[in-house]
């Protein structure tokens, strides 16, 4: 038996997404910069799907930014504002600040960290509570005279909590010249992503996240919001992302976020199998425990920990077993460093290891999950009596 359980990860394409892309690779191959009919199909086939973005996001289709993913998105949120901000104002006084948590996804905090390594901005790393959830009265506490930007994601890519950003946004629609991004990859399927009701200014999402294709994502820019290329080259996308476009992907992407419109029954299927999941491995698993709010949780992701056990041993165990799992961002999980999302939540250092990420899919079945739970059952009853003889041995 082979089964997936690591969707938040990565999602396979969906059949009717990849039926829209596959002419783009052939028949349809034009770069859609150039004036001939080829290149206007190309172009027609970009501004379709740019539309269709934009009426998932209820925004301009303006204000639609294609990048190669999220991770670049990012960057050039958060990278490309502070980077304008330099250039129109010439005579700093003192250093922009931004705002953030101390669990965002690494091309975020990393971001952030390096341009203030670099001497441009000073950082808030805002903590969150033991449910992974950051507090907006803490959000409005950091705020200063030189606030600039809040970078806070919607949906945690390990533990699936979700922040509150409408909150945020009404927080800082109030304040004055505050801009405010999101990291969106993660909720896209599941929750309300209207920028309009979030108030947001910048917001980032992943094709493949949303059984779209990879290498293909976009960040949403509210007009007016200042932002500066980090890339140079052809001047694509407004002169904000140089280079030629990745129409097969993009063509991709517009359709796998129609069809996220269509998911409402699928999502309930999901809760109901992620619910049981947890339930049966609290009780049936002595000392394991669900990383992160029960409540405030995407409806797809179980993230838990055990005692005495290393996420790492269980996730190969279970792989010999033909079951896939994650044990944190699929991005950093070939580390083996504790992962920084669960020492925010307060978790020490040796109990992190134990972690294991389980993210259910459209596709994933009762029968899947009941398989898991076995052998997750007999495999960490193996791995404890083996960490107990060592134990013995030492004594």
């Amino acid at each position: 038996m082979k089964i997936y359980l690591d969707y938040a990860a990565t999602t396979p394409v969906d059949q009717k997404v990849l039926n829209k892309m596959l002419p783009y690779f052939k028949e349809k191959f034009g770069n859609p910069m150039t004036i001939h009919s080829f290149g206007q199909e190309a172009s027609e086939a970009v501004e379709k799907a740019r539309t269709q973005v934009a009426n998932f996001l209820s925004c301009d289709s303006r204000e639609v930014i294609f990048t190669s993913g999220a991770t670049e998105s990012n960057n050039l949120a958060i990278k490309g504002l502070i980077k304008k901000y330099y250039l129109q104002n010439h005579s700093l006084k003192q250093k922009p600040h931004i705002i953030t948590t101390q669990f965002e996804h690494h091309c975020v905090l990393d971001s952030c960290k390096t341009l203030e390594k670099q001497g441009m901005v000073e950082v808030t790393y805002l903590p969150v509570n033991s449910g992974g959830v950051v507090k907006v009265k803490d959000v409005e506490k950091a705020i200063k005279s030189n606030t600039i930007l809040i970078s806070i994601m919607y949906v945690n890519n390990e533990i699936g909590t979700v922040q509150p950003i409408k909150e945020i946004g009404k927080l800082v629609k109030k304040a004055k010249n505050i801009y405010f991004h999101t990291d969106a990859v993660q909720a896209i399927n599941y929750f309300d992503c209207d920028v309009k009701k979030l108030n947001v200014n910048l917001l980032s999402l992943s094709a493949h996240k949303i059984y779209g294709p990879k290498g293909v994502g976009i960040l949403y820019k509210k007009v007016n919001t200042p932002l500066s290329s980090i890339m140079d080259g052809g001047g694509q996308e407004q002169g904000l992302r140089s280079g030629t476009h990745n129409v097969p992907g993009i063509v991709g992407l517009g359709e796998a976020i129609q069809q996220v419109k269509s998911q409402s029954s699928k999502v309930k299927n999901i809760v109901k199998l992620r619910d049981y999941l947890i339930k049966r491995i609290l009780k049936e698993i002595p000392g394991s425990y669900l990383n992160g709010s029960k409540v405030k949780r995407s409806p797809n992701n179980a993230n838990f920990r055990f005692d005495s056990v290393e996420g790492e041993s269980l996730l190969m165990m279970l792989q010999m077993e033909g079951v896939s799992v994650g044990t944190g961002s699929a991005c950093s999980s070939g580390s083996l460093q504790a992962s920084h999302v669960l020492l925010s939540l307060g978790i020490k250092q040796e109990q992190s290891h134990g972690s294991l990420r389980l993210t259910l899919g459209k596709q994933t079945t009762k029968k899947e999950i009941d398989y898991t739970i076995n052998k997750l059952k007999q495999i960490i009853t193996r791995l404890r009596k083996i960490s107990g003889d060592v134990l013995k041995e030492f004594k």
